[in-house]
């Protein structure tokens, strides 16, 4: 229980995530998902995310990722809604955690290094009933 409690640490700066860094996809029943990342400067992590799914339009978020008052902050910017805030919580290492429990859906935004790939999660409840939604994103070279 101690060592839990030692290991579990609140990120500080954005270069503590520099992990993230790339750009990453994934596909599952038709569904593709990409998450691009730039390295952290001037003390913002920039990332943009897409998601295709068939026969539909795609659906496009852009997040940032600063040192803010309330603690590091991921920052959802999602069309026709109020850019939305989500602060880190303790978390184990290489993993960041961000948490808005006021927020509808998600409350809660979670990455972190699975080897070589990058996982990434939201959580939350809708209608009083748990929901989860995970990917596990592998890296892709973009060209420049």
């Amino acid at each position: 229980m101690i060592f839990a409690m030692l290991a579990a640490a609140v990120i500080a700066a954005p270069s503590d995530l520099s992990w993230m860094t790339g750009a990453w996809t994934h596909e599952k029943d038709g569904v593709v998902t990409r998450e691009t990342w730039l390295s952290p400067l001037g003390g913002t992590m920039s990332g943009a995310g897409q998601t295709n799914r068939p026969g539909k339009p795609a659906r496009s978020e852009f997040m940032t990722i600063t040192a803010t008052p309330a603690g590091l902050t991921f920052t959802a910017y999602v069309d026709g809604q109020p850019p939305t805030p989500f602060v880190a919580i303790p978390s184990d290492p290489g993993s960041a955690v961000f948490e808005n429990r006021a927020h509808d859906f998600p409350q809660r935004v979670m990455y972190r290094r699975c080897g070589a790939d990058l996982c990434a999660g939201i959580e939350g409840v809708v209608g009083g009933k748990p929901r989860a939604e995970h990917w596990t994103y592998t890296r892709v070279s973009v060209p420049e």
